[in-house]
């Protein structure tokens, strides 16, 4: 049984068991479960699900809906099992085996949301990020075949959301604009006055483009060195969404 720790998200309300070495699920994974919207009723995957970081949080937010987390290795998945089971959500959530490269065949068009962290470098482009953290970090599907892969199991006219590197922002709009539209890119900073270090992104499937919306940027901090904004510990304590109007 993996080594782990028992941690606590959305102040408190999901338990979490994370690895205490290699990758562990910080504000990226509390940015995307804030990104989903609440109200869905329907069928959710997350691709690339890890200990359950945000499919845990996004369980507890999407109180209505069933969700599928797919992800390639077994400690993990063990993690984001016994995660399930401390927090009551066996009825609703599960977790599958397999990657971006190997989505099943039948799950062509049949998720409501499709949501994920992918990869944030392309192998080769940094030194090894350290044990248990390559499969985060390293790309083993370059990101085009990821959104390709989320994008092939979302049904048309669902909704595609995810959080990356806002370096990468060209690469994902390459993608998402000739295979959906209400596409909508909110950049997030680490404090006023830097660049955006990351970016949500949400879109519909097979819709026409359209116009993109740039969403107002937010911050994390309110300073540097300083405590988080509101809307930053709203998310994080209080399990609120993103406002994506």
């Amino acid at each position: 049984m993996t080594d782990a720790t028992c941690d606590e998200f959305l102040g408190g309300r999901v338990k979490v068991f994370q690895p205490k070495q290699g990758f562990r699920a910080g504000t990226d994974s509390v940015l995307l479960a804030a990104a989903l919207d609440s109200s869905l009723s329907g069928d959710a995957l997350e691709l690339g699900s890890g200990a359950g970081g945000t499919l845990l949080p996004a369980a507890a937010r999407l109180s209505a809906a069933h969700l599928t987390g797919l992800e390639i290795d077994p400690a993990m998945m063990e993690l984001s099992r016994r995660g399930i089971e401390a927090n009551g959500f066996q009825n609703r959530v599960e977790v599958v085996e397999g990657s971006a490269a190997s989505v099943p065949p039948d799950w062509q068009n049949r998720f409501d949301l499709v949501f994920s962290n992918p990869p944030f470098f392309e192998s080769g482009a940094i030194q090894s990020p350290g044990p248990g953290k390559d499969g985060a970090y390293l790309e083993s599907v370059p990101l085009r075949g990821w959104i390709n892969a989320m994008l092939f199991a979302l049904r048309p006219k669902g909704t595609l959301v995810m959080v990356h590197r806002a370096a990468d922002l060209a690469r994902i709009l390459a993608v998402l604009e000739r295979q959906s539209g209400e596409i909508a890119v909110l950049p997030v900073h680490s404090y006023p006055g830097t660049d955006a270090k990351r970016v949500l992104v949400r879109a519909r499937k097979a819709l026409r483009s359209g116009p993109m919306r740039l969403l107002p940027a937010r911050c994390l901090y309110v300073e540097k060195g300083g405590p988080r904004t509101e809307w930053a510990l709203g998310m994080q304590q209080d399990g609120r969404g993103i406002d994506w109007d």
